[in-house]
């Protein structure tokens, strides 16, 4: 079994890969995939970068070139659910793409037209092995729920308010849709992560820097018990 990991920042990465045993690493699209083994398990780790496209031609490589069996998605998002604090981790068991709108021909808000599905549902044993990892960690509170993915960083506070009642959304970020879009077409079991920077429907905000090395070891911690429950 392959397991292709997304991160959605250099920093997440770098962690990972003291733990990993590195047997080879590929630059295609200007990413770097590192091959090798991490707590047992085949791995393909890589960082996609920021957005919608980066996020599925990574999504794609890992599945046309690296045949991966199941792929984890780690990374930052902006908190929608008001009980929802900075250090926090969603989990997610479905996403949309809240940018697609095709309104204009009858269509909801973030439904890819002529695809036969409205959401993304992540792989229900993923979810399992995730939620079991955060409740094995005490300092980790979790929640499991609906993430919307756009190419627009969210900062207002009435489009927030938007994205939780059109879509009823714990979080927004700008990469997870669009890899569960690519794993759903390919057919590969995949699940989204997110640890929660801020949260504009409730007020709480962290600086960037001090959260960073909070939602690193989250989203460690989390992989870690999950690939060694794998």
């Amino acid at each position: 079994m392959i397991i292709g990991i997304i991160a959605a920042m250099s920093e997440e990465l770098a962690l990972l890969l003291e733990d990993m045993d590195v047997t080879s690493k590929e630059d295609k699209a200007k990413m770097t995939f590192h091959k090798g083994n991490l707590w047992g398990k085949e791995v393909i780790a890589v960082v996609c970068g920021v957005g919608k496209v980066n996020a599925a031609v990574c999504a794609q490589i890992l599945a046309s070139e690296y045949k991966v069996d199941k792929v984890i998605n780690v990374g930052v998002a902006g908190g929608i659910g008001k009980d929802i604090y900075p250090g926090d981790v969603v989990i997610a068991n479905n996403l949309v793409e809240h940018d697609m709108d095709t309104t204009a021909f009858g269509d909801p808000h973030g439904q890819i037209p002529r695809l036969d599905t409205f959401d993304f549902k992540c792989d229900e044993e993923l979810v399992t092995l995730a939620e079991e990892a955060c409740n094995e960690t005490s300092d980790i509170k979790s929640f499991k729920g609906r993430i919307v993915t756009g190419d627009q960083f969210v900062a207002s506070i009435d489009k927030i308010q938007w994205l939780s009642s059109e879509f009823e959304a714990f979080a927004c970020e700008m990469e997870g849709g669009s890899i569960a879009h690519t794993c759903y077409l390919n057919n590969i079991p995949f699940v989204v992560i997110r640890s929660i920077s801020d949260n504009a429907n409730n007020g709480a905000h962290m600086d960037f820097e001090k959260f960073t090395p909070i939602g690193v070891r989250n989203s460690t911690t989390i992989l870690e018990k999950m690939l060694k429950k794998m």
